[in-house]
């Protein structure tokens, strides 16, 4: 091993937490290849489906749907970058794929880790790619293997297209017995066969036979996820051998191996295809992306006015907390204008407008009857946290960042950029009008003020009564001029 190669392992292992001896259930990830049609540096694992990395989706939805957090990350191109992007979890470890051999192989990799000899019971494999899949699909999944009662468990999905368009390995069921699979035949290894000659398999003695279009013509494929029982898998993963057109290991060789010893395998039928997508060029992805973002709309289309339900983007914590708004109250009547970007720790309010464009990402806290203008871009860092009171309204194309306290019955005009850093936060009190090309760092500003055309750094502002009883206005505070001597007039300076 290379010092490279050993600096990597150390890296995963301080990354990897040990495996709970006391679970049965085990889900191995398989997120080591690069991805190279994705035509991108960054690793395919790490590309986003809705705000997060498909990995991590899979990995969340593989924990929570088997209610394990035992887990075996499979690495290899980027391996660093997938796993820091993961961070360590408990009972969660990564295993390094040095050589991306195929999905028998990254299996393989994985059990030969000392973690996996301590536990028993089932393997659930699953591609990282996959960032559709959610935890109930794994729920179900788990659920069928435990009925069941299966040695190996394929899920499949129904092809509705074009024959042609059916990339897919196909799922080859017994005519006598179709309730069970005989194997999966790769796309590519189908194409690579004689036009003349029949596909001939024995199962349970039985001579089975499928001609090319036959093959071509199945219509049932394999989604790519499976759930093993671990012992089975721990002593057969060594007899899959690389026959085949890329000279690969296929985790799918194993189904005739459990057939032939007699094992049961079976299959379950997932009830939506797109929620067992993956992808391998830019164009899918985009594609899962619009999924996600229909199945978001779904979910809210008769809860909150939505003006495009193509060009919208809500975190899905954002997204429960409106739900739990929903379940409070009769009535919150929220509106997102087209374009909207609402991040995933943003509280919104009842009554909120957020208008075309805007984005609010970060620790966000909305009153009621909060409005947000066009292009108002709002955001904090992960340590800070910014409050916005009842009946703001914040004009359009208005910056504000960082550590803010913002009052109730404010209005913060167009022109206008506030900064509160974790030191230095900015407070602004209720019934405050603040217009006219103005910036405000880490100060305090007293109720029912005017502040116009100011720069304000680090200032406490207070509320001051004119004699006739009148509030003093706050205008042109602009702070002492620097660097004057290297101004001058344009017919004096050097050509």
């Amino acid at each position: 091993m290379s010092e490279e190669e050993k600096a990597l392992q150390k890296t995963l292992d301080n990354l990897s937490d040990p495996i709970d001896p006391s679970s049965r259930e085990i889900s191995i990830i398989l997120a080591a290849g690069h991805g190279k049609r994705i035509k991108s540096e960054k690793s395919k694992m790490l590309h986003e489906i809705w705000g997060k990395p498909s990995v991590l989706r899979v990995s969340e939805a593989a924990r929570k749907g088997l209610s394990s957090g035992n887990q075996v990350i499979v690495v290899g191109e980027k391996a660093l970058d997938v796993a820091s992007s993961l961070g360590r979890k408990p009972n969660r470890i990564f295993v390094y794929q040095k050589e991306q051999r195929g999905t028998g192989d990254a299996i393989r990799t994985a059990l030969q880790h000392p973690e996996l000899k301590k536990i028993s019971g089932t393997a659930f494999i699953i591609p990282g790619d996959m960032g559709l899949l959610t935890e109930r699909t794994v729920k179900e999944l788990n659920d069928q293997f435990r009925r069941t009662g299966c040695d190996m468990l394929v899920t499949t999905g129904y092809h509705h297209g074009s024959v042609e368009d059916n990339y897919y390995g196909r799922i080859l069921k017994s005519r006598h017995d179709p309730d069970s699979i005989i194997e999966i035949k790769e796309h590519r290894d189908i194409l690579a066969m004689d036009g003349d000659a029949a596909y001939t398999v024995t199962f349970r003695g039985e001579e089975e036979r499928f001609s090319p279009n036959e093959l071509l013509d199945i219509r049932e494929f394999n989604v790519g996820i499976y759930a093993i029982k671990l012992e089975a898998l721990k002593k057969l993963i060594g007899h899959i051998e690389s026959d085949n057109v890329q000279g690969e290991l296929y985790v799918t060789d194993l189904i005739k191996i459990f057939n032939d010893r007699g094992l049961k395998v079976c299959s379950s039928r997932i009830s939506n295809n797109d929620l067992a997508l993956s992808f391998n060029v830019k164009s899918v992805l985009k594609k899962m992306d619009a999924t996600f973002r229909n199945m978001v709309y779904e979910r809210l289309k008769d809860i909150v006015t939505i003006d495009d339900p193509d060009d919208f983007f809500i975190a899905e914590e954002a997204l429960e907390w409106i739900l739990k708004l929903d379940s409070e109250y009769p009535a919150h009547d929220i509106q997102l204008g087209k374009g909207v970007f609402i991040g995933e720790n943003v509280q919104l309010g009842r009554g909120n407008i957020i208008e075309k464009n805007a984005i609010l990402r970060g620790n966000l806290v909305l009153g009621s009857g909060v409005r947000i203008g066009e292009n108002v871009n709002i955001s904090t860092h992960p340590d800070q946290t910014m409050v916005i009171g009842d009946a703001c309204y914040i004009y359009r194309g208005n910056v504000i960042q960082g550590n803010v306290r913002i009052g109730k019955d404010v209005r913060i005009e167009t022109g206008v950029r506030i900064t509160g850093s974790t030191n230095d936060p900015v407070i602004i009190h209720d019934n405050v009008v603040i217009k006219g090309m103005t910036y405000i760092y880490g100060s305090v500003i007293e109720d029912d003020l005017l502040i116009e055309h100011s720069i304000l750094k680090n200032r406490y502002v207070e509320k001051v009564l004119k004699k006739d009883g009148t509030i003093q206005p706050v205008k042109y505070i602009l702070p002492h001029p620097e660097g004057l001597d290297s101004i001058s007039s344009i017919n004096n300076s050097k050509k």
